[in-house]
This record gives C-alpha cells, sequence and structure tokens, in this order.
C-alpha cells in the first residue's frame, strides 16, 4: 500500500480509533523510514484532524447526509483539514489524494460519496460556523465547562484557542556537554530553525529539525526534550550538588536529567517508576546524557519504603494528573473521559503524604502536574498543608524576563506564559 504523508496521517488515526493509541506514539512508528518533510507533513495532517476534530465533523455533516464508514469520516477529515486549515496544499491535490485513499480503504461508491462532498463544499464560499466554544475549538463540552467554570470565557477561549495551535519543540542543553551556542549551531547546520529560550537559561526552541533522535546534538547527549514549565519545577527546589534527591513519577525522565545536570552529576537521583519499560528509557537517556548519579528503582509512589524515610534533601513528586496542560502537544488528551477524576485527585493526595515522609527536616518538596485544573492543584496542596502541620509553603522565584511573579503556587498557562500548562507548588519541612 502507498504510504505518503497522508497515507501515514490516516493509519494513524485508524490507530487512534480502534485501539486507542496515542497519536504521538502511532505516528512514531509510521514515520521512521519516511523522508523528513513528508514525516513532518503527516504530523501537521494527524494532529490538525485531532486538534479540529469536533468542528471538521460539524462542517462535514452539513453536506455529508447519512451514516459514514468511519475510515471514510477520517478520509473526508484530512481532506476538509487541508484546505481549511492549510494554505501551500493545492484543493484539487487534497481532493484527489482523498478520492484515492477512499479506494483502497473502503469502495468506488465510497469513493464518489469523498469527491462529492469535498468539492461542494469548496464551491461553498460562507461555511457554516459553530455556536458553541466547545465545537469551534474541539473540545468535548464537559471540559469546556471545567475550565469556564475555573477561567472564566475570556480566559477559557485564549486557552482552547491557544490549544489548537502550533508548537515549537523545546530543548534544555546537557551543560555537562556542550553549551547552548554549539548546540545551536549544530542543529541549524541540519536545517532546523533554532532560537534560544526567551527566558530560560540554556533552553532552545526548534522548528523544522526532523524527529528528534535523527539530531547529531540529541545522539552525541547535548540535549534532551524538556518543556520550560517543567524545569522551572526542578529549578523551584533549589538542588545542588552532593544531594540526596528522589523523583517519584520520574518517567520520561526530564526532571531527574535536569536535577543531575544542576548537581554537577554529584551526589544521588532516585528515579521511580511502575512501569519496567520506562525505566529503561530512564536508564538509556541517562547513559546517553552521560549522568552516572541517577539510579532507576520500580516503586509505586503511594507505597511506602521505610529505609528512604527523612533521607532526602528534595523530592520531586511530579504526580498523574489529567494531563489537561499538555493538550497542545498531545490533542488526543481532550477527548479523555474526565469521569475517574475524583479517583485520580485521591491518588494525588496519598502520593504527595506519601513523599513527605522522606523529606529531611529543612528539606523541599516539590509538588506539580502538568494540568491546570485547581482541583487536582490548590486544592490538594491546600488540604496537604491542613494536614501535614510539619510543612510549610516556601515562595518560588523565577526568571525575571518570564513574568511570572514570586509565589509558592502557581499555575502557567499556554496563552500566558508561551508553556505548557503547568502548576508548581513549593513546601519546605520545618528545621
Amino acid at each position: 500500500m502507498k504510504q505518503d504523508a497522508r497515507e501515514a496521517a490516516l493509519q494513524a488515526l485508524i490507530a487512534c480509533r480502534r485501539k486507542g493509541a496515542w497519536s504521538e506514539g502511532a505516528l512514531k512508528e509510521l514515520l521512521c523510514a519516511m523522508p523528513r518533510r513528508e514525516a513532518a507533513l503527516a504530523s501537521r495532517l494527524c494532529y490538525g484532524v485531532l486538534q479540529n476534530r469536533m468542528l471538521l465533523d460539524f462542517w462535514i455533516a452539513a453536506y455529508a447526509k447519512g451514516k459514514l464508514q468511519p475510515v471514510v469520516r477520517d478520509i473526508l477529515r484530512i481532506g476538509v483539514y487541508q484546505f481549511r486549515f492549510m494554505d501551500k496544499i493545492p484543493a484539487s491535490a487534497a481532493v484527489n489524494e482523498a478520492v484515492e485513499q477512499a479506494k483502497r480503504h473502503a469502495n468506488f461508491q465510497a469513493a464518489r460519496l469523498v469527491n462529492g462532498v469535498l468539492r461542494a463544499m469548496l464551491r461553498e464560499e460562507n461555511w457554516p460556523q459553530p455556536d458553541s466554544l466547545s465545537v469551534r475549538y474541539s473540545h468535548p463540552q464537559p471540559l469546556v465547562d471545567l475550565l469556564l467554570e475555573q477561567y472564566g470565557e475570556e480566559k477559557t477561549e485564549r486557552l482552547l484557542q491557544c490549544h489548537n495551535g502550533e508548537t515549537d519543540t523545546v530543548l534544555q542543553v546537557n551543560t555537562l556537554k556542550a553549551d547552548l551556542q554549539q548546540t545551536a549551531r549544530s542543529i541549524e547546520a541540519e536545517g532546523g530553525e533554532v532560537h534560544a529560550h526567551g527566558w530560560l537559561e540554556n533552553c532552545l526552541t526548534v522548528r523544522g529539525a526532523g524527529g528528534l533522535e535523527s539530531l547529531e546534538a540529541y545522539g552525541l547527549g547535548w540535549v534532551y526534550a524538556q518543556d520550560a514549565a517543567a524545569k522551572l519545577a526542578v529549578q523551584a527546589a533549589g538542588i545542588e550538588p552532593g544531594m540526596q534527591v528522589l523523583d517519584c513519577c520520574a518517567a520520561p525522565g526530564g526532571k531527574s536529567f535536569a536535577a543531575a545536570i544542576a548537581m554537577g552529576n554529584r551526589g544521588r537521583i532516585i528515579s521511580c517508576d511502575i512501569h519496567e519499560h520506562k525505566l529503561k528509557l530512564i536508564q538509556k537517556g541517562a547513559e546517553r546524557l552521560g549522568l552516572s548519579v541517577i539510579q532507576t528503582r520500580l516503586q509505586d509512589a503511594s507505597l511506602p519504603v521505610e529505609e528512604w524515610t527523612g533521607c532526602m534533601d528534595a523530592v520531586l513528586a511530579d504526580v498523574p494528573c489529567s494531563g489537561i496542560g499538555v493538550i497542545r502537544k498531545k490533542p488526543d488528551i481532550r477527548y479523555r473521559d474526565l469521569s475517574g477524576r475524583a479517583e485520580l485527585m485521591k491518588l494525588q493526595g496519598e502520593i504527595l503524604a506519601q513523599q513527605a515522609k522522606y523529606v529531611k527536616k529543612n528539606g523541599v518538596l516539590v509538588y506539580s502536574t502538568c494540568t491546570i485544573l485547581q482541583g487536582e492543584n490548590e486544592d490538594i496542596c491546600r488540604q496537604f498543608l491542613a494536614e501535614h502541620p510539619d510543612f510549610v509553603p516556601e515562595e518560588i522565584r523565577f526568571p525575571e524576563k518570564s513574568g511570572i511573579l514570586p509565589a509558592c503556587m502557581v499555575t502557567l498557562l499556554p496563552c500566558d506564559h508561551g508553556t505548557d500548562g503547568f502548576f508548581i507548588c513549593k513546601f519546605r519541612r520545618k528545621p
């Protein structure tokens, strides 16, 4: 079967629909052998369709009557996305490729339907527009309601709009091996558009460089992928050389890597996860970066480890969460069921309480999530403080140019700070 950008995007969307796969993982397998330009187009099509799926279906429903085969709907979504959101692809090419896909994946009758629907839409100058924020920005109504309740209409709309935008790759420089300028030059030589981050030191934003793992700087251990917000959570802990540090929910390893670099690779970091295969990824990343202080351990963060009690200078608790803050990078998250949040928040509180036991007197505990929902953030931290009088909140100071005001609890928003949506809270155990 023909395997070009549109076909790869379609296969990824089918995997997401049939198997519940994450688009990122499905695409990674499909794109590994494709030319850089084709791979970039496939990613744009797949993520673009997921970001706008409800809106695309709203438009398709206005022109396609009756029930559609799921694969035919996927093909129509890819076609409509191209001539509605992409300027450089001729509409005729989008239609022709969609028709060919329908022939391959369905039948001649489906191909005729795809051709008729797409050409009818092309002839229409004034497409219908949805009234609701939910359909306009393709976020299910229960999620929109949660955001409206917390942020109000103006900021919620800004958030939803930001979630549907393109985002650069953010790379942290491993200063134990290279510097910012050296790393930027290497990536530029391979065709990437590179800029120093606006306010975070030793951080690069990259566009058009293709797969991260194909970069020479990656292979040499000069960089690792980590958003600026996650790096701030590590910086908040004030980690220094020689410390004993616990990263209790460490996968995929970015915070452990940042901590090891801040420690000058001197001291000890215990990086935990409940999945063996994720620990192997952390080990592989640490070896690539030349970080020998990281030790991995299979461990449920909500369960006790007696020998750690009162031993850690700093504990990083980046707990499991709803992931609403990273919808920009993982558009599939918006469609996940939110009904289990009460159980999730219970687990978050249990993990935080358990990790507190490992903190030395005068040591630091940092709680963080990649969500922007108050129930998983401020509410958990306030409950913790009420139940743990031996801990006090401590003010976090952020890079001057970030515009983020000092606070003991802070929520970062993509529409305000240009980062992932992220929450950070710092506690110190009383001496």
